[in-house]
């Protein structure tokens, strides 16, 4: 059976930006997004848009994701954002269905839990 086109669907980079937030703090290890890129981004780069600590760059139906995170104390580094890396790229995938390019880490800081 073949697919009848009905119109465009069109997804905006914010549903994106919030897939990929959500995704980057359910990873055991992630303390919070780091910064706010906020919507500047958004005006000086066409096809890009940023918001907490998530840029996303969308090229036809391929998708680069940049995330800025802190990280727990004690946390590996490398699984977590290996880690975070596979769950981003499927949730983008299975709930939007466009192509990752690439989902890149930047670990900002670390967050220290105080002592007793």
């Amino acid at each position: 059976m073949e697919e009848e086109s009905l119109g465009k669907v069109i997804i905006a980079p914010d549903v994106l930006i919030t897939i990929a937030r959500l995704t980057t703090l359910s990873v055991p290890g992630v303390a919070h997004m780091a910064g706010g890129w906020g919507q500047v981004s958004h005006w000086l780069h066409r096809g890009t848009a940023s918001g907490d600590g998530v840029r996303i760059h969308v090229e036809g139906n391929t998708v680069a994701v940049d995330l800025y995170i802190v990280v727990e104390q004690g946390t590996n580094m490398l699984q977590v954002s290996r880690r975070i890396q596979k769950e981003v790229a499927r949730a983008i995938e299975n709930l939007v269905g466009m192509v990752v390019r690439e989902v890149n880490i930047h670990i900002e800081d670390v967050e220290f839990l105080p002592s007793d």
